[in-house]
């Protein structure tokens, strides 16, 4: 009996041993989730025009949509010339049609406020004469605050402002921004982006690192067609 009191005892040890040597082999939490240099950590997470850059990897930036792809349906919202609230949806905007769709990070913000969607109000007359039968701004931003910055702004029909709420086809398509980190706190928005549709295709697609301007205006889309 004591012998078999012993060879019990030892097999718990080593079981216990092989257990800790186990946890030795857990995986670690990555740097992007826990970092004793938090304000570094930050920092690299942060929209970069190029890329986003870590201590040791740079990771280039892409989408689930790309040219030649069917854009996945969805149900956007705006408010009509008379205030009412109004749905429209990815088919309405481009079957049968040659439809412009253009992304900004927010409303308000300085470079989609002063040049992405000025730029394509301006253009809109030769964007038409060229073929295009709809413009249309999509931001992850409720349907008010897209109507108070359409007024803002003073624009009127040459743009259709469309909030995409809850980010549903900014998700479908693999354009979201996280700028979570941020801190003004605007939380989960769009990267720009800017694409001629044809008939629910895309044909062209012009997608910015982040919330660059580089390659997303009115006047890119102007040369590509």
């Amino acid at each position: 009996m004591a012998a078999a009191a012993a060879s019990f005892a030892f097999s718990a040890f080593s079981s216990a041993t092989k257990s800790h040597r186990n946890l030795n082999h857990l995986p670690l939490a990555s740097s992007s989730s826990y970092s004793l240099h938090p304000i570094r950590n930050l920092r690299s997470r942060l929209p970069h025009p190029h890329s986003i850059k870590t201590s040791t990897t740079t990771t280039k930036i892409t989408a689930i949509i790309s040219v030649g792809d069917k854009l996945p349906e969805s149900t956007l919202s705006y408010f009509d010339s008379d205030g009412e609230l109004q749905t429209t949806t990815i088919s309405d905007l481009t079957k049968s049609k040659k439809t412009i769709l253009f992304a900004v990070p927010g409303a308000f913000t300085p470079t989609c406020s002063q040049k992405h969607l000025p730029g394509f109000v301006e253009k809109s007359s030769e964007l038409k004469a060229k073929g295009v039968n709809t413009i249309a701004c999509i931001s992850v931003n409720d349907a008010f605050v897209l109507k108070a910055w359409k007024a803002d702004l003073k624009i009127g029909d040459e743009v259709l402002i469309l909030s995409d709420g809850n980010g549903d086809f900014t998700k479908a398509i693999g354009c979201e921004l996280d700028l979570t980190d941020n801190a003004i706190g605007l939380g989960v928005r769009s990267r720009r982006y800017a694409m001629l549709v044809e008939d629910g295709v895309v044909k062209v697609l012009n997608l910015e690192e982040g919330g660059a301007f580089t390659s997303s205006s009115a006047q890119d889309m102007l040369a590509a067609l």
